[in-house]
């Protein structure tokens, strides 16, 4: 596409991301705590068939660069509708109805399918930050307007990029994810303590229920998973979306399958092996990088009571002790997360309509609801079974640079 060029930048978008070289990419990727935004996940997403054109994703990534430099980077998509984004906008499309204002095709900056904190552009370390996201601001609002685009949304953002975004003119809307933190627990009878007797005793059930039913939980990480197991993966997946979510089965085998040449080693498995059995019955699948870990999906081929949350919850809560793990975002859902030590905690989505009269409502509304929005964590934390009360965690803890490794 047309590139532009401004102070000795040029800014360019690119159709898929394989028309960027993968070092210069990762770069500018691999400093950030989120291994979402790396170029193999993302890659992995449009050539798996899962990120596409035909599935409403369309990939129009912008680049800057200095000379032949790549100096700055946003992953960007334009979308037709709102599946895959878990970020629930119908209202906001259904009042651009009614006011007869543009909605779709919208511009989207996330990673596709992935309810994690994180998004944020890419910046070299050493350059102007600020004055390079205002240029990517402004090229995309050229974009916006050249293409006839109802707005521009950026989800699961980083909480230290988000102010930065408010000055160039986007309107903050609060979430909630349900977050787990290592308070320097030394192992999981001592996370065990923070709960209330009652709850205690629950947990302790649950897992004895689990090995009970005459199964045990192992953990296996990158090199340890052989490639015969990330077909398995699908399978678990596809079975766990055709039961309980069948719109929501957004992920390919072939996705699956090529996790293994190339970003193995960022996955860690939860397996699930009845007594002296070496194929597994269930599975949860998660993705690490540094000291975070990111629940992604789970499955199992029958019914094990409690399963689910030894898979889930348990047993990769047990793992991140052991491991140093920090923060631990088990997926999407709240449910049964609230009973097991999982906070609410406040993620944010960054929001600019075209349509003055949808950015004049959303300017005037958006406090009220940010405040409901508060009220309802406020409400879910108060009513965690700790026998001391544990605070959510401050969406600064959830900042998204940190080491790779």
């Amino acid at each position: 596409m047309l590139g532009q060029r401004n102070a000795g930048y040029t800014a360019s978008w690119v159709a898929q991301i394989a028309d960027i070289p993968q070092l210069e990419w990762d770069e500018l990727a691999a400093p950030l705590a989120t291994p979402f935004l790396e170029w193999e996940w993302l890659h992995n997403l449009e050539t798996s068939g899962c990120a596409t054109p035909r599935e409403g994703w369309q990939p129009v990534h912008l680049v800057v660069r200095r000379d032949r430099q790549l100096v700055a980077a946003a992953p960007l998509y334009v979308k037709g509708h709102s599946y895959g984004e878990f970020v629930f906008d119908h209202q906001w499309a259904e009042l651009a109805y009614r006011l007869g204002a543009r909605y779709y095709p919208k511009l989207l900056g996330m990673t596709p399918f992935t309810p994690a904190v994180g998004y944020r552009f890419l910046i070299a370390p050493g350059e102007d930050e600020a004055a390079l996201t205002a240029l990517i601001v402004a090229e995309i609002d050229r974009f916006c307007d050249r293409e006839q685009l109802g707005g521009c949304h950026f989800l699961f953002v980083d909480p230290d990029w988000r102010s930065l975004l408010e000055t160039l003119g986007f309107s903050s809307w609060m979430h909630h994810s349900y977050i787990w933190g290592n308070n320097n627990y030394q192992g999981f009878d001592d996370y065990l303590q923070t709960f209330n007797a009652n709850q205690r005793r629950n947990i302790k059930k649950e897992r004895k229920k689990v090995m009970n039913a005459g199964l045990r939980v192992e953990a296996h990480v990158g090199e340890e998973i052989p490639r015969s197991f990330y077909p398995l993966i699908y399978r678990f997946y596809s079975h766990t979306c055709d039961r309980f979510f069948s719109s929501s089965k957004y992920l390919t085998r072939q996705f699956f399958e090529q996790l293994y040449p190339n970003y193995r080693d960022r996955v860690v498995t939860f397996v699930a092996y009845p007594e002296d059995e070496p194929h597994p019955v269930g599975l949860s699948f998660c993705i690490r990088k540094g000291d975070r870990l990111y629940g992604r999906y789970w499955g199992c081929f029958e019914d094990y009571d409690c399963l689910h949350f030894e898979a889930c919850y348990y047993k990769p809560i047990e793992w991140g002790i052991a491991q140093g793990i920090n923060s631990f975002d088990p997926g999407a859902g709240g449910r049964h997360k609230r009973r097991r030590g999982f906070p609410a905690t406040p993620n944010f989505s960054l929001h600019r309509f075209t349509d003055p009269r949808m950015a004049q409502i959303l300017q005037h509304y958006i406090g009220e609801i940010d405040a409901a929005e508060q009220e309802a964590i406020d409400a879910i934390n108060d009513e965690l079974p700790f026998s001391k009360r544990e605070v959510a965690l401050d969406p600064e803890a959830l900042s998204e640079r940190a080491p790779s490794k």
